[in-house]
């Protein structure tokens, strides 16, 4: 389905030569399809996002919250003021086969009544699994996890992340990879189950938006190659768009990994930081590689002159 791109652009376009770039694709490490910001667990307004982009040298940014849309105007807003490009997005939750994955939506309308429910489904169950984690932390002599995390969102969405920015500044752990490793996953006493979207669910979500379906770090899933394969050839045949190719999770290695197979399904290679704020300092706006050869990027069919 065609995407509503002449909306993206229309208030946000970037320079000439930037334009020119991005369509030659000499440009891709300066466009970044995939960030968060306190809409969800970024640590920068959507505001404060974009102008860090925008020093940083990203000249076409996406915000990309986890199931919501709520910061998006602000974003638009401040990407307009900047003089940069600026693409609407969501990161949907999703259980397939056992497993959590993620699908960003890039140009969804963000005023789809299907969308906006699907997304609020995914915040209700998120509210009752920030409590969970509360109680089941608790348990463990942590009390008052729950009352910490809310405070650190502003009333907004509760992750995983607010909890273990809780638990760093307890000293429980020394960072919050070390609290995701020894409370959050599975088998851990913090961890509760995802209950999260279908894949058909949020591809049509997105797809019925006006949007473009992409299968976000597929390299940080821990399952085996061969159903890993298996979600891209479904992913594909419900009319998803494109894999993240190069992702701020993903080693080098990845990159030439997530062409192929990219390449394989038939499947559009996308770009994006995963960017979560000025905390995380193996992930930084403004550094991404080119997509590898070959690659056919998913902006490489976008009017960006429109």
């Amino acid at each position: 389905m065609a995407c509503e791109f002449s909306t993206w652009f229309s208030a946000s376009t970037p320079d000439e030569n930037a334009l020119k770039m991005i369509e030659s694709g000499a440009m891709s490490k300066q466009i970044d399809l995939h960030a968060h910001s306190t809409a969800s667990d970024g640590t920068l307004t959507p505001a404060a996002l974009m102008q860090r982009a925008h020093v940083a040298g990203v000249g076409v940014m996406a915000l990309t919250d986890h199931d919501t849309l709520e910061g998006l105007s602000e974003a638009e807003s401040k990407a307009s003021q900047l003089g940069m490009g600026f693409v609407p997005g969501v990161e949907v939750s999703v259980t397939w086969e056992g497993a959590t994955v993620d699908i960003v939506g890039l140009g969804a309308d963000r005023d789809d009544q299907v969308l906006q429910s699907g997304l609020a489904r995914l915040r209700d169950f998120r509210d009752w699994r920030a409590e969970e984690i509360g109680r089941r932390l608790e348990k463990q002599g942590i009390p008052g996890t729950f009352e910490a995390a809310r405070a650190l969102s502003n009333g907004r969405l509760i992750s995983r992340t607010h909890f273990a920015r809780v638990l760093v500044a307890r000293d429980r752990a020394k960072d919050l990879r070390d609290v995701f490793k020894r409370f959050l996953v599975s088998g851990k006493p913090g961890f509760v189950p995802g209950q999260w979207a279908e894949l058909s669910d949020a591809v049509g979500w997105i797809r019925a938006a006006g949007g473009e379906a992409v299968i976000a770090h597929p390299a940080r899933y821990k399952v085996t190659r061969s159903k890993l394969r298996r979600l891209f050839g479904e992913f594909a045949e419900l009319g998803g768009s494109a894999i993240e190719v190069v992702s701020g999770s993903h080693s080098r290695d990845d990159y030439f990994t997530m062409a192929h197979h990219a390449r394989d399904f038939g499947l559009a290679a996308s770009a994006g930081s995963d960017y979560h704020g000025p905390e995380h300092p193996w992930i930084e706006l403004g550094r991404l590689p080119e997509l590898p050869p070959g690659c056919r990027a998913i902006w490489q069919d976008w009017p960006l002159n429109s």
